[in-house]
């Protein structure tokens, strides 16, 4: 174990079990979407002619695409009934989905609402757009949030986010806020849905206000209460296997942030040429009254600059986030699946989940296996199994099949299997498990790449 973090190790007590609210909240967006529509219905009379079908269309898109951009912004808030007991990743997903709603109906509510105007003025579809955003009111702050809702989804599209820095991506996103808050009033002026309906007005204004709350709260002032409490900075780097280096933190009163194994924060250093980056890294050993560790590998310029961190560098943290830990546990039996870089949350679980736990670690060669000699520490103190998952000659990829897995542990599908590795690797596992017979309930994943 790294000198500056070498811990007593505490036995690991069985937690209470905890059910994931997922499907609640699932139920309640969906919930409210089927409000919005009630909302529709209920002060929309007869439709009548092309016009009106086409206008009463863009309306239902419209109310939907207003209610979807709260919920985008409600899920980018980082609540930590979400992102804690749901998974940061699942709830990125959601985002990532609910993003794709907004700008599907926002395309459809623009087009339709257009074109049901211009038959009902018998005008053609581009005069009509002009009249709209020229003379409407509200309509010219609406198509600049428009304009920037598109670049975003643009943006954010896996194809082109490849392609684009990872800063700036970030940045952009964060201006989906400003695009929500640049069409919120056009909303109220030009819906006939709101127009003269006190309680519609005061339930939008509630849900919007409402989720600027969470946003404020969360993204703001909690992590802004969390280093001015706990003033972290950079202990100690070390290095751990080729490309991967450990960075030890240290703090006040750490045991009262609320980390627990498995978990992630989203850290910012401080520093010439990293200070406007904030990334996700896993704790990789359990956390410590007065110390806190992750581990690296040098993906990009970013975490390349890890090791010529000097020890007392400030370290802005957010978190913690994250569902990957013992409160999954559904059975006294585990299995842990490392790929590379993602045995860092795994070697904090390794340490700490109760009852029988073999680790399946997946490297290219011995070298780099980061962490080795603590997980081999670890599993002679605690009775558990170590496997080793290397190329063989001439590259060759080791057996990771469902039958191969099975062989390596009996009785697999009665495992609880945590995952964590590259997004290919992290498929081709999953996949593999479920062929095994491992029920999906009992594989838990996250991944940092959505």
């Amino acid at each position: 174990m790294t000198t500056a973090y070498a811990q007593r190790r505490v036995a690991p007590a069985p937690p209470a079990p905890r059910r994931s609210p997922a499907g609640p909240v699932l139920a309640l967006l969906w919930g409210g979407a089927a409000a919005v529509i009630a909302l529709w219905w209920h002060d929309t009379g007869s439709v009548v002619g092309t016009a009106g079908r086409l206008t009463g269309a863009g309306r239902i898109a419209g109310l939907l695409c207003g209610y979807a951009c709260a919920v985008l912004v409600g899920l980018m808030a980082r609540v930590p009934l979400l992102e804690r007991r749901i998974g940061a990743d699942r709830v990125t997903r959601w985002h990532a989905m609910a993003g794709r709603y907004t700008v599907c109906l926002l395309v459809a509510h623009i087009v339709l609402i257009l074109l049901g105007y211009a038959a009902q003025d018998g005008s053609s579809f581009l005069d009509e757009a002009l009249t709209v955003v020229l003379d409407y009111p509200e309509m010219l702050k609406a198509t600049a949030g428009t304009v920037i809702l598109f670049a975003v989804g643009i943006v954010s599209a896996r194809a082109v986010r490849r392609r684009v820095a990872h800063e700036f991506w970030y940045y952009l996103h964060l201006l989906t806020y400003a695009a929500v808050f640049l069409a919120f009033g056009h909303q109220l002026a030009l819906g006939s849905d709101f127009t003269g309906n006190g309680p519609a007005q005061a339930a939008w204004y509630t849900l919007y206000l409402g989720v600027a709350t969470l946003v404020v709260w969360f993204r703001i002032l909690a992590p802004v209460r969390l280093n001015l409490r706990h003033r972290l900075r950079v202990d100690s780097v070390h290095r751990e296997a080729p490309g991967v280096y450990s960075v030890v933190v240290g703090g006040r009163r750490l045991d009262e942030m609320g980390v627990r194994p498995g978990q992630f924060l989203r850290w910012r250093f401080l520093t010439e040429g990293m200070r406007w980056t904030s990334t996700p890294y896993s704790l990789s050993a359990p956390p410590r009254p007065d110390l806190l560790r992750i581990t690296i590998k040098a993906l990009g310029d970013h975490s390349a600059a890890v090791p010529l961190l000097p020890p007392g560098t400030r370290v802005w943290a957010e978190g913690p986030y994250g569902a990957l830990t013992a409160a999954r546990q559904t059975s006294h039996k585990s299995l842990l699946i490392a790929g590379g870089v993602g045995i860092t949350p795994l070697r904090a679980l390794f340490e700490t989940l109760p009852g029988d736990v073999t680790l399946i670690y997946r490297a290219r060669t011995n070298e780099d296996l980061a962490l080795g000699g603590e997980l081999e520490a670890i599993a002679r103190w605690r009775g558990a199994k170590v496997l080793y998952a290397l190329n063989g000659p001439h590259g060759r990829r080791p057996d990771l099949s469902a039958h191969s897995l099975r062989t390596a542990v009996p009785g697999l599908e009665a495992h609880d299997v945590y995952l964590c590795g590259p997004h290919d690797f992290a498929r081709d596992l999953y996949e593999a498990l479920r062929a095994a017979g491992v029920p999906d309930s009992r594989i838990h994943h996250e991944s940092f790449e959505l």
